[in-house]
């Protein structure tokens, strides 16, 4: 598989994380030789907050945790990559049930504090008995470091792991926070998308952090698409030790803002890289719609274009197609006036009143759709409603990529 152009030359393995313990392990399930589990132990008193895909066909894991989020409670997470643990009916939820007592016997936590994800195939029965194989040797390996070594575990069609942290101060207290994420293909926004975890030693009540987690994946995960699928094991999940003794006893305040600007920070880090690893991508495109309705509109707007598959495939031969942004546009059933619409690619405005810019210059378009990052502008010119979504372009790769996903 051809490595993202957008791969870093070297990945950093951020500071440990108080009151988090991680270790990863091959168990066989995606492939003979690969590490595909990873394990994470939280120290006792720590809170937890989730977001899930809206799929009406969820994986089991994703049934396990939603039950056990409002609780608020966490002692540890186990993720497998190679199966998705999806449409695997009651084998599925046996396996989901057995891989969490496994985890709790090996750490001596109760099974209902064990947060699960798994992602891979979709309808093949995942095997618990992979991880009795592995769990006492892996629980006896748990370290403060390995976060580089925890993303890479979870990757499935990832080219790249996806890594990134925050400090912040609260309180005069330095706290940090680190997230991973998983993700290049079923890629669409509905609730988050693919998997995410975050883990944080600020000490932040679970009811206070579930909506700073809601609300920072609207404004991250919740903005970008590869190829408008929605996953059946979208998870994201965020863990608050309290080990710095930093504490956030409510939503409101300076301490509150700030971590919740680290956090939505972190997770716009992670969920563009998601989309710099898209699928066979060789492009990163922002899609930014302006002067619509609402704010509303402007996204649905933004979101009809990035997932285009006419739009993408120009991105991809480098082509200032802006007829294709029209079409795009003109379906998305929000409210549009072709004679007010304007474009640009880049910075070079190539349709203004409902026609070719008068000024328009193929060689400056084409300059800049050789560029791998390209901002993708529209203005409707009937309101104050703005929206951004993220996508990547649509290539022979990506076709290459999923039709061999099983074989």
């Amino acid at each position: 598989m051809t490595v993202s152009p957008f791969a870093p030359t070297s990945v950093a393995e951020p500071a440990a994380v108080g009151g988090v313990r991680i270790a990863t392990a091959q168990a066989g399930i995606k492939r003979a030789g690969r590490t595909d589990v990873l394990l994470m132990a939280f120290d006792e008193g720590t809170t937890v907050a989730g977001t899930y895909t809206r799929s009406r066909c969820p994986s089991a894991p994703v049934e396990w945790c939603r039950e056990r989020t409002p609780a608020g409670v966490a002692r540890a997470l186990l993720v497998n990559a190679g199966n998705a643990n999806a449409f695997t009916g009651r084998k599925g939820r046996e396996a989901t049930a057995s891989s969490a007592e496994l985890v709790a016997q090996a750490l001596g936590i109760e099974t209902a504090h064990v947060f699960l994800a798994s992602t891979g195939v979709i309808g093949e029965p995942l095997d618990a008995g992979k991880f009795a194989s592995v769990m006492d040797e892996t629980a006896s390996r748990l370290a403060p470091s390995g976060w580089a070594d925890a993303a890479r575990a979870i990757m499935t069609t990832d080219t790249f792991p996806k890594v990134a942290s925050r400090t912040v101060s609260l309180g005069g207290t330095p706290t940090t926070l680190v997230g991973i994420a998983k993700g290049a293909g079923m890629i669409a926004p509905d609730m988050a998308t693919m998997l995410s975890f975050v883990a944080t030693d600020a000490a932040v009540p679970a009811e206070v952090l579930q909506p700073m987690l809601t609300d920072a994946v609207a404004a991250s995960f919740n903005r970008i698409t590869v190829d408008s699928d929605t996953s059946t094991s979208d998870t994201v999940l965020a863990f608050a030790t309290g080990a710095s003794g930093a504490p956030i006893g409510e939503a409101q305040g300076g301490d509150a803002r700030a971590f919740c600007a680290a956090l939505s920070d972190l997770l716009l880090e992670l969920a563009h890289l998601v989309v710099k690893d898209g699928e066979g991508c060789t492009k990163f495109v922002t899609v930014a719609v302006r002067g619509a309705e609402s704010d509303a509109s402007a996204s649905r707007i933004a979101r009809a274009i990035a997932d285009s598959p006419l739009v993408k495939t120009a991105i991809a031969g480098e082509d200032a197609n802006w007829g294709r942004v029209v079409m795009a546009v003109g379906k998305a059933g929000e409210p549009a006036d072709r004679d007010r619409l304007a474009i640009w690619f880049g910075d070079v405005r190539v349709a203004a009143d409902g026609e070719r810019d008068p000024d328009y210059s193929e060689a400056a378009a084409s300059a800049v759709m050789r560029e791998p990052e390209i901002v993708l502008t529209v203005d409707l010119g009937l309101g104050d409603g703005e929206g951004v979504v993220w996508t990547c372009d649509l290539t022979k790769a990506y076709v290459a990529i999923n039709g061999d996903y099983r074989t």
